[in-house]
């Protein structure tokens, strides 16, 4: 039977996911030889969920005071473009990456434009688009579900939706063997089991705003579109890259706010 119960060492991995996942100035842990390592995901997997409610509550923690002196649009606008900056656009890109991937008629076009720096037109409009859903979805929430509870909810979806893109990485093998998912690996089962147990740990957070029925609905929509997006990288590539890891935590992320504003 998989033990839940977090180790000793959790709080060193999410320090580790927080350092792939973002350019916060983190400090070098005792022992620790080389910082910037590609991170082992057999391992660190569990600590995904961690890693993202930092994020997210970081940006929720941006949002508070914005929204208090300013309209809640600026406010919204502000916290999503922190929770950019620490991450460096992270998952922004990959989404980009992958709207820009459906340009190609075949795998290997695809997994070449998704490697490609550049952002297309494709690209482009997806991060217009997914901006500004993000950016109107908060600011609809504040005045709905009032400020904490919306920066409440932000904090979940950052554990969340990088569970839901762990996914991909679990259940499909790396359709390149030269890129970013085939350096970090893939989460063992107990890894795995460990990251959705913590994910499910921050999901009450989101009650203040959708109550237990928003709550369980933003659950069963983020499974489905982690699964969704597991099938679509099967077809479109044959596997997991990170590009559609990032897509699927953009997507996951605006799909659990709009369900919440929906419920409101």
């Amino acid at each position: 039977m998989t033990d839940l119960h977090p180790a000793p060492s959790l709080w060193r991995d999410t320090i580790q996911s927080l350092r792939f996942y973002s350019r916060l100035p983190l400090p070098v842990l005792p022992g620790e030889d080389d910082p910037h390592r590609v991170p082992d995901f057999a391992v660190l997997a569990r600590a995904v969920p961690m890693a993202g409610l930092v994020l997210g509550g970081l940006a929720g923690m941006i949002l508070v005071p914005a929204a208090l002196v300013l309209p809640a649009l600026v406010a919204a606008t502000l916290a999503v473009g922190c929770s950019i900056i620490m991450t460096g656009a992270f998952h922004e890109d990959g989404l980009a990456d992958t709207a820009d991937s459906f340009g190609g008629m075949t795998r290997d076009r695809r997994l070449d434009i998704m490697k490609d720096s550049r952002i297309g037109t494709f690209g482009g409009a997806a991060l217009i688009i997914a901006l500004m859903l993000k950016v109107t979805t908060l600011a609809s929430l504040i005045p709905q579900v009032g400020i904490g509870g919306t920066a409440l909810a932000l904090a979940a979806c950052g554990a969340l939706s990088r569970t839901a893109a762990l996914a991909l990485a679990f259940y499909l093998p790396p359709a390149r063997d030269d890129g970013a998912a085939y350096a970090t690996g893939a989460p063992t089962p107990e890894s795995w089991d460990q990251a959705r147990f913590f994910a499910l740990l921050t999901a009450p957070l989101l009650w203040p705003a959708g109550g237990v029925a928003g709550t369980v609905t933003a659950i069963l929509v983020i499974v489905g579109v982690a699964f969704g997006m597991v099938a679509l990288a099967r077809r479109h590539v044959g596997g997991y890259v990170g590009d559609m890891a990032g897509a699927t935590q953009q997507v996951s992320e605006i799909a659990v706010l709009m369900t919440l504003l929906i419920l409101a």
